[in-house]
């Protein structure tokens, strides 16, 4: 009962502790509109729901002025990975389609001039209402024609996806046309719902079992 207690205690300092981190996971340059338009990916690896109500996104420049409203989703829970596509919400039912129906997964968008990906390299970047930055800076080299870049929270560079499996992540071709390369709505190693939390309460409760 006592170390039950310590628990609980622990878990409600740590929960909120355990602050969401929001990073950009993959992203895809140089391809076309619709299904085949540029989008990014965005994961939630903290261990609560982030409302996202606001934020913007802008490319290398990573500047808030020239930056894009980000549209279609208010909220990534803990754990969960959604997508962003440049284009209007027409656009995402087409790109829903091209990229096998993406069940279960969030997918918003974005528009402006000057946020278009080049092909000969560029970045992504996130920020809140207020301009503060809410992610990795995630840049890219040049791209290779259908290939997603895709990001672990080691290297933030960009890493061109190939079909197969690295760590947790399923990289796969679309049967659309022209065929694309990439891995939407999954990314590397993220901890299920609450892990740190409960990582954060056992290490606690077992440093006064040692003591």
């Amino acid at each position: 009962m006592k170390n039950f207690a310590v628990a609980a205690a622990v878990a409600a300092i740590v929960v909120p502790a355990a602050s969401a981190s929001i990073r950009i996971t993959e992203a895809m340059s140089a391809s076309g509109s619709g299904g085949t338009a540029d989008w990014i990916e965005v994961t939630n690896y903290g261990s609560s729901a982030v409302d996202i109500t606001g934020w913007r996104m802008d490319d290398g420049s990573f500047s808030f002025a020239n930056s894009a409203a980000l549209l279609g989703i208010t909220s990534i829970g803990a754990g969960e990975t959604v997508i962003f596509v440049e284009g209007a919400v027409g656009d995402v039912s087409g790109f829903r389609s091209f990229w096998g129906g993406l069940s279960g997964v969030q997918v918003g968008y974005y528009a402006g001039s000057g946020v278009s990906f080049s092909s000969n390299g560029d970045a992504a970047v996130l920020f809140n209402l207020s301009g503060a930055e809410m992610s990795n800076r995630a840049a890219f080299g040049a791209a290779t024609s259908g290939s997603s870049f895709y990001f672990d929270t080691v290297n933030n560079n960009g890493i061109v996806s190939t079909v197969g499996t690295i760590g947790t992540q399923v990289t796969f071709a679309t049967t659309g046309i022209p065929v694309n390369i990439g891995s939407l709505g999954t990314a590397i190693g993220i901890p299920a719902p609450g892990a740190m939390a409960l990582l954060g309460v056992a290490g606690l409760v077992g440093g006064r079992r040692r003591r």
